[in-house]
């Protein structure tokens, strides 16, 4: 699309804060004009629109407003239903990266040093122990923990769902997007976390394009997501 405005700025309004194009209020594709809980967001959504395509006549993409867009997924598809993109995400818990331990020794005890601390965090705050097993065979988990880790994750606003709903897929963890969610970590100790296997094989193997272009893009949707998990608190 064609970037149409000179500048973006934020506006209050009734529902907490919004964007304004030009003073045009910025929709959403649907239609929707976006309101935004914090000014910090408003803010970072804002700088966004006032830095894509580099100028007023130019030709931009939605690639480069994320933030935009995690938002628009927040408020035109969660909002109105957040009970779906909860369970979705909180299905991740049944098959947690953290749980499955390598056969390869030196490897499963790198994964136990960086992982257990993890998982004792979330069967202390969550009441939530998972068990770990060796290999890949899925280990079955408590459905007591189950349930309340779901519970964790339907407590987000419909913002946390959807920052919630870029990471933990990308991470393969549950645990870990809770972990991330309540500061427990950050954005760079969530993808370290994350990558403890990748990085173990490069070690022996070196890396490759394609490996690398992935590590990069878990690392971007992570950071994206800590972003919008911090700036809509």
């Amino acid at each position: 699309m064609k970037r149409f405005w000179e500048q973006a700025a934020v506006q209050p309004v009734d529902q907490g804060w919004g964007i304004a194009l030009d003073g045009r209020p910025l929709r959403l594709p649907g239609g929707t004009t976006l309101h935004l809980p914090s000014r910090p967001l408003a803010e970072a959504v804002a700088a966004e629109w006032d830095s894509a395509g580099g100028g007023k006549g130019r030709e931009m993409s939605m690639e480069e407003v994320p933030l935009t867009r995690l938002v628009g997924t927040a408020v035109d598809r969660i909002a109105p239903n957040p009970a779906p993109s909860a369970a979705a995400i909180a299905e991740y818990g049944e098959s947690d990266l953290l749980c499955y331990r390598a056969e390869d020794r030196r490897l499963a005890a790198l994964q136990a040093e960086a992982w257990q601390p993890i998982l004792d965090w979330a069967a202390l705050q969550h009441d939530a122990p998972l068990r770990v097993t060796t290999g890949i065979v899925h280990v079955a988990q408590p459905p007591d923990s189950l349930r309340a880790l779901h519970a964790a994750v339907a407590a987000h606003s419909a913002f946390g769902l959807s920052a919630l709903g870029i990471a933990v897929p990308a991470m393969g963890s549950l645990v870990l997007g809770l972990a991330l969610s309540a500061g427990r970590i950050d954005a760079a100790e969530a993808h370290r976390l994350a990558m403890i296997d990748e990085t173990y094989q490069e070690s022996f193997w070196g890396t490759d394009a394609e490996a690398e272009a992935r590590r990069v893009r878990i690392a971007a949707d992570i950071a994206l997501a800590a972003r919008l998990l911090e700036l809509s608190r």
